[in-house]
Parts: C-alpha cells; structure tokens; sequence
C-alpha cells in the first residue's frame, strides 16, 4: 500500500485517469493539500442502490476509484441505498426505475457488500446504509428538505426536462430521490463523491445541500458511462453486453476479446491500471495484441496473473485451434425442448427473454448447426455440444 499521502499532482493524475470530470478541480486541489498538511483524509463517497444483485465491470469503476482513495490514505465512505432503492432512481432514463421490496432490497445489498468486499480494503472502509438516518425523518423533516430547491431546479435536469418536454409524466416523489442521496452527503460528511455522468445533477444537489448546513460542499468526480461488449450501449445486464466480476477468467477473457477495436482505449482507462505509456504503445501495434493485453490486465484483476494465463491460452486453444474445451458441463435433456429453454437450462441466459434474443442474433448452436428459430422444438442426439455465444459450452445427455 502507498504511504499516505502522496504529492497531490499524483493524487490528481490518479484521480483524473478514465474521469469525465472533476468539479471544482480547483477546490479538490486545496482539499487534498490541506489533507497532507493536516494528516486528516478525506471522506470519499460512493453511493449505490442495490437494485441487482452483480456487479459488473461498469459498477465497479467508481468502486476500483475508490479503492485508489484508499491507497492514497483517504477514507472509503460505501453507502448502500437500501432506503432509496425502494423510491426509484430515473438518473438518466425517460421513465421512473421500478422500486424494489425490502426483501429483494436486502437481498442484493448483502450481495454488493461480499462484491464489493472483493475490491476495497479493509482498512480505511465506512460501509453505510442511507436507511439508517432516511427512515427517521418525520414528514416535517421532508417537507423542510424539499424547501431546499425549486421545481425549476429540478427541471434543468437533463431526464426530467426531456420527460416534461415529451409530455411524460413526472410524479412528485422523483423530485426527492435527489434529495434524499444529497442528504446523505451531509450524514456522512463528505469530501468527495464519486458518480456516473448521469448523476452529476444528483452530486451537484449534495454540494447545495451542504452549503445551507453549513458544511463545506463535497468536490465532485464523475465517471463516464462506459460502453459494454457491444462498444455502443453502457454496460448493463439487461441489455446482456457486460462482464460480470465474479464470471471465469475464460468469461472474462473471452468476452473482452469480442469488443469492437475503438473501445479499447476507454476499456484501458476504465478497467485497468496498466500505464498509459505502455497502452498507447499498445493502441499503436496490432489490435489483435493490444486486446489481448486487455483481456488478460481484466482477468488478473479479478482473478490474479497466473488465471489471466490460464485464459489467454485456452482462449488461444478454442478459438485460434477451433477446439471444444475439455471439460464441459453435461445437462440432461428429456424428450423435445424449445431452443430458449435449453438455453435457459444449460444455465446461459437468466430469463427466456433473454434466451429467445441469444437465439434470433444467431449465437446458438448444436453441433455444427446454428439455431434461429426461437420456436423450434429440439431434441438433440446424446452427446451433441450445445455452444452460445463465443464462450459457453455444454454437452448433452439424452
């Protein structure tokens, strides 16, 4: 671990890396030289709502930032939104996310806390839940919040406007999730918070807030909303284009490999520590060797060097070699099936839907046939291979 605190050009040149933006540059500057000059970290925020249960690649950018903090003698401040997950969040979409029950809520919480875990350090670690102080304010303590900004305020957000513009309706409690993760910027105190592009509005709400309390507003870093396998939407599970952190090194591997060529350069920044200099040396050889350089800097992350090997090679073997990998999976299959539920049997897809999408983009096979009629009705021989995608592979047994 680096000994706190390094000089803060080194602060700022490791906070910058894949950043979009730090808001006000200036006043993060000054925090961090009172920081060295006092001995005092700063309090780093990251708020997130545990509306799933993984995390992938995209989630866990502002989780490896904060881990950065950490290192450089700064104090993680991990904040669960169990309260707010159960409002919906609508950051950045044109309609309200649907909220979650308590249950369900509890249950992927508990699931972020052990991912989560993976990445920061013991050390130096807040890990809070927002119902903590949420669920004790008294309908006047809301009402005195929500005294706080304007309904112009809100509309300059970009989502609300769109939706108020195209006639969508906004319904009131959404003007107060903004609030309510401004709030737990006063809880808690914050220095600096960390968020996507599309909650810079939200962490901007978390300044405002502070300012009135009192305290002194909390910098800002935003983080772009990186693109997934695809290279054209944000990485995200429901539309299947993502890494998950806990899959295979070969998942890992394999997966990194199928991305367009132009996202590297942003995969580099967001998903690694690989110097600079060495990436644009890279970018500036073959593509195909850069992006195995990629592959392998994704899966040591998570999995260690010597799995990043172990993938590279099998990677190699499969799909330069056009071989089956050895051990495969057996699933046993009895008398006709539709093709989206032995995909979903198999354990390839988490829902039909899914699994009728992998089977119309062409990315089922049994054997050497390709499957495209998520209709059809299969009864495959004993012992045919069944292949999704690139990486997935079982045989099946009659």
């Amino acid at each position: 671990m680096n000994e706190p605190f390094p000089p803060v050009d080194e602060q700022m040149r490791r906070i910058q890396r894949g950043s979009a933006e730090v808001f006000p540059e200036d006043e993060l500057r000054k925090k961090l030289e009172r920081s060295r000059a006092t001995g005092r970290p700063l309090r780093v925020k990251l708020g997130v709502d545990p509306t799933a249960p993984d995390i992938h690649l995209g989630n866990a950018v502002p989780i490896w930032k904060l881990r950065a903090f950490q290192e450089m003698g700064h104090v993680a401040v991990l904040i669960i939104g169990d309260y707010t997950a159960r409002i919906g969040d609508p950051s950045g979409r044109n309609a309200l996310r649907p909220p979650l029950d308590e249950a369900a809520v509890d249950a992927n919480a508990q699931t972020y806390f052990d991912q989560a875990r993976t990445i920061l350090l013991p050390d130096r670690l807040e890990i809070r839940r927002n119902g903590e102080w949420l669920s004790k304010l008294s309908f006047m303590d809301v009402v005195r919040l929500t005294s706080r900004m304007t309904v112009a305020q809100m509309l300059v957000r970009d989502d609300f406007a769109k939706r108020f513009g195209e006639e969508v309706p906004i319904s009131l409690h959404e003007f107060l999730y903004p609030l309510m993760q401004g709030w737990d910027s006063v809880v808690v105190r914050s220095d600096l918070e960390l968020g996507g592009t599309d909650q810079r509005f939200n962490l901007l709400v978390g300044r405002d807030l502070q300012r009135i309390e009192g305290q002194e507003p909390q910098a800002i870093l935003v983080n772009p909303l990186v693109p997934g396998t695809d290279g054209v939407k944000k990485m995200s599970k429901s539309t299947g284009n993502y890494i998950g952190i806990t899959e295979s090194p070969e998942q890992q591997f394999g997966k990194s490999m199928s991305i367009p060529d132009a996202l590297m350069a942003q995969w580099f920044a967001s998903f690694t520590e690989v110097p600079e200099d060495r990436v644009a040396a890279l970018l500036g050889g073959h593509p195909r060797d850069a992006k195995e350089a990629l592959a392998k800097a994704i899966v040591a992350r998570y999995h260690g060097e010597a799995a990043a090997d172990g993938a590279a090679a099998e990677f190699r073997r499969v799909f330069t070699k056009k071989e089956i990998p050895d051990d495969l999976p057996e699933i046993c299959v009895s008398g006709p099936i539709a093709a989206p539920d032995l995909v979903v049997l198999a354990g390839f897809a988490e829902s039909r839907g899914e699994a009728k999408r992998l089977v119309q983009q062409g990315a089922v096979s049994l054997g050497d046939v390709k499957v495209t009629d998520a209709k059809a009705m299969l009864t495959p021989a004993d012992g045919t291979v069944l292949r999704v995608g690139k990486l997935k592979f079982a045989r099946l047994r009659a």
